[in-house]
């Protein structure tokens, strides 16, 4: 007998099996419940829609994984592991950052990071005041997610060039660099 996780695992992965194929806005309810051999309502006992199935991909592929290293305080190799975890389906990255629109997947990942990020901000600063009242661990967590997302979206657009570890050394390069630093070291 399947579990409710099995089952989700299942339409997870017949997703991923038709997005290598197909566009994603095109892809159907049906298609993916026949792909996964359950009925059409077992799609919907586990998911809203197809970009919450997306949304789940990306949390428990990409940065559930990540999250222990960041408790840990190692963001350097939390970061690598995202790119890595990336790299690994590349694939079927490619053809997720192609969606637009309302549901994109520049959306999708923006929510995402701030999820993950937020609760890394809310922890290491439960009890503490900020200096400057404006940075709260909401708008960290949008500021981070949204610079980090813009990286991540660069890279997949652009095939993935590059490795995981040289991607989290140019984010850390700039987000820890001012930006009259970085053009000063132009040569």
């Amino acid at each position: 007998m399947q579990t409710k996780t099995d089952v989700g695992q299942l339409l997870t992965e017949s997703f991923k099996k038709l997005a290598l194929k197909t566009p994603i806005e095109k892809i159907t309810i049906k298609e993916i419940t026949d792909e996964a051999g359950v009925i059409r309502p077992t799609f919907y006992h586990h998911f809203q829609d197809k970009y919450e199935v997306v949304e789940q991909i990306i949390q428990n592929e990409i940065l559930t994984p990540a999250k222990p290293l960041l408790q840990n305080h190692m963001i350097d190799e939390a970061i690598v592991l995202i790119f890595t975890n990336l790299q690994k389906e590349k694939e079927f990255y490619v053809m997720l950052s192609k969606m637009q629109g309302q549901n994109s997947f520049e959306q999708i990942v923006d929510g995402q990071l701030q999820q993950v990020l937020l609760e890394f901000f809310s922890e290491n600063t439960e009890g503490r005041k900020a200096k400057k009242p404006w940075l709260t661990p909401q708008l960290l967590a949008m500021y981070y997610a949204q610079s980090m997302g813009f990286v991540l979206l660069q890279w997949i657009a652009q095939g993935m060039p590059g490795t995981p570890k040289e991607m989290a050394e140019i984010y850390n390069y700039i987000i820890t660099r001012s930006m009259w630093d970085v053009v000063d070291e132009f040569e």
